[in-house]
This record gives structure tokens, sequence and C-alpha cells, in this order.
């Protein structure tokens, strides 16, 4: 059976499951523990309202750093992962807590600034260069801090600039332990430079003077993954559901629906999910 025969198949079924009767309709709903950038860009307020009109079943996000996403998953608190740091997810798959990781989407992550730019980072495209030029100017830099994706990536960079922030953590290097809105907030009230994910600096409505200072880096690739967790981690399994959700979002509606989302005419994600058995 085609890939697209069975997505049809299993949502037919669900459909019609949910016709039969209303009086278990508060039970039909999944968990998705995600991020915070697919929350604070509305993506998910725009996307996950189509799967839901189409199967009847409601999706309830759950949107902190991935790390925390990963941690409440384990503990069974969760039905789909959908974050963004493949060696964590593909640990948690290896663990046996995840079923399949798949790629489902990317964007980029950039850094932005005030428009003084003391560190005289702006235009640049190496973002592991504009870092040690952040450091050398002692310039304030906002950082999550919260074991996010974004913060994992963030770590990254300056592992490779060299630098060790938690020598200078509390100095010019501040951890807010916040999400990326939050963090942006407080980054734009002290002028500091922040690594945020595009799609939020896009939907972001406090910018002040601030701008994109360094973009376009290879080292800035972004992916998002979606893992169906283990049904035999979890307290109450809804595996159909679950993979309805799978096949949907990895499917041509849901893709499409990723690609459709713009805010100020902008694109802020791009699918590239292969679908199971693709």
């Amino acid at each position: 059976m085609n890939y697209r025969r069975r997505v049809f198949l299993s949502v037919l079924a669900l459909a019609l499951t949910a016709m039969a009767g209303s009086a278990l309709a508060g039970d039909r709903f999944i968990t998705v523990q995600s991020t915070t950038s697919t929350q604070n860009s509305g993506l998910l307020d725009d996307l996950l309202p189509k799967f839901t009109a189409m199967t009847g079943i409601e999706v309830r996000v759950v949107a902190v750093g991935t790390g925390q996403a990963i941690k409440n998953a384990r503990n069974g608190d969760g039905d789909v992962l959908l974050v963004h740091a493949r060696p964590a997810e593909e640990k948690f798959v290896a663990d046996g807590f995840g079923v399949e990781r798949f790629d489902l989407m990317y964007n980029d992550f950039v850094i932005v600034g005030p428009a003084a730019d003391p560190a005289r980072v702006g235009g640049m495209r190496d973002a592991v260069t504009a870092l040690r030029k952040i450091a050398a100017a002692k310039s304030v830099f906002a950082s999550r801090g919260d074991d996010s994706g974004t913060h994992k990536k963030e770590l990254s960079l300056w592992k490779a600039a060299g630098i060790d922030v938690a020598l200078v953590s509390g100095r010019w290097y501040r951890e807010t332990g916040s999400g990326m809105g939050a963090t942006l907030n407080i980054g734009v009230g002290m002028g500091a430079y922040v690594l945020t994910d595009r799609a939020t600096w896009i939907a972001f409505r406090n910018k002040g003077d601030f701008a994109i200072q360094v973009e376009g880096d290879e080292a800035l690739f972004n992916q998002y993954g979606v893992t169906m967790v283990n049904p035999a981690k979890l307290r109450h399994p809804k595996i159909a559901w679950s993979r309805a959700f799978m096949d949907w979002i990895l499917g041509s509606e849901g893709q499409a629906a990723i690609a459709a989302y713009r805010v100020d005419g902008q694109q802020l994600f791009f699918p590239n999910a292969r679908p199971p058995g693709g």
C-alpha cells in the first residue's frame, strides 16, 4: 500500500470513529512537547487547527526549551516530540523513548543586536568570528541558558570560538533561563546581542532599534525534527492518533501548511520532510 493511500485510510478511519459518537470527544487529544520558537512564531496556532478540522483530534502543546521537552517526553508526558537539537533527538530514539525521528522543516539562526553595534559585527556572515569580537569587546550577550535547542547551538558556537562562557557568566555574558521571546525582550532592554531563530525574530514585536547583525553562515542552519514517543513509554498510549498526526505533518497537507505560513509576508519555516516509507 503506497504512502498516500495509507494516510488517507488512516485519516478516514479516524473520521469515522469521530462520527460514531461524541461521548469521548474530550479524550480525543494528543500532547506535543515542542519548543518555544514554534509557539512564539505563531506557527502552531496556525497549523494545528487544520489537523484538528481534518481528523477531530485536538493537539495540546507544551512549549518549553528542547532539553525540557525531551525530559518531559522521557517521563511519558507527551505523545509526539517536535524540537530542534538533532543529536539529542537521536539519543532519545536510541535510548528507546522514541519510535523514529524525521526531519520536518528548517530555518536558520541569526545574531541580533542594537543599532550602535558596539562589537562591530554588523554585516558579518561568520558567526564564530563574530562571537570572538563580541567577547573581545566585552559587549553584553544575552543567552537563553535553558538547555534549549537554541542554547545548545549557541554553546557549540562559543566552543568553536574557543571561549568558555562559564568563566564570564554574570559579567558581560548574561543567562536569562527563559524562552526565546522573553530572552529577546531582556536583550533589547539591556542592549545585548542575542542568538535567536529567525522565525521568532520575525514575529517579535518589541525590536526597538535592534536588527539582524550576523546571518548567512552555514553553521547557523536550524533543522527541526518530529518523533513519535514510544507507546510503551506512555502512561496513556494514543497510538492511532499520534500516527495520524505524524502522517499528516510529514505528508503533503502538513508540509504545504508549513510552507504557507507567513508573518509580514515572510516565510518562517521551510518544509523538508520525507514521509515514512517515502
